[in-house]
């Protein structure tokens, strides 16, 4: 599956369980390990294995493959490796911690702030 097909899947799962700031970011030019991550967050431990699941679900039911899902146990961030995309579904104050679009994104934070 082409990865602008994935991506819509999985933007598609997220806005179904009511998903809040998802953001796509593009990683082709900073990384060969995947070509986008996506970064989701959730209001609890619970909505976050919700959406990790309603991906899996969704992706497994468009004929895409899953190659592994981490953080189930906790729910404070949950990733799913689909290959070509990453998803990372998190509760805010781990999303604001870690800071993820900062570390993966090719624009400089001064720049996405000023636009």
């Amino acid at each position: 599956m082409d990865t602008p097909t994935l991506q819509q899947i999985v933007i598609s799962a997220l806005e179904d369980i009511k998903a809040r700031d998802i953001e796509a970011i593009d990683t082709t030019r900073v990384t060969a390990l995947f070509d986008s991550i996506v970064v989701a967050s959730a209001e609890s431990s619970r909505q976050t294995r919700a959406l990790a699941r309603n991906v899996i679900d969704k992706v497994k039911e468009a004929g895409g493959e899953v190659v592994s899902i981490e953080g189930e146990d906790s729910g404070e961030w949950v990733l799913v490796d689909l290959g070509n995309i990453v998803v990372h579904v998190m509760q805010p104050a781990v999303r604001a911690y870690y800071r993820l679009e900062e570390l993966w994104s090719t624009t400089p934070a001064s720049r996405r702030n000023a636009a």
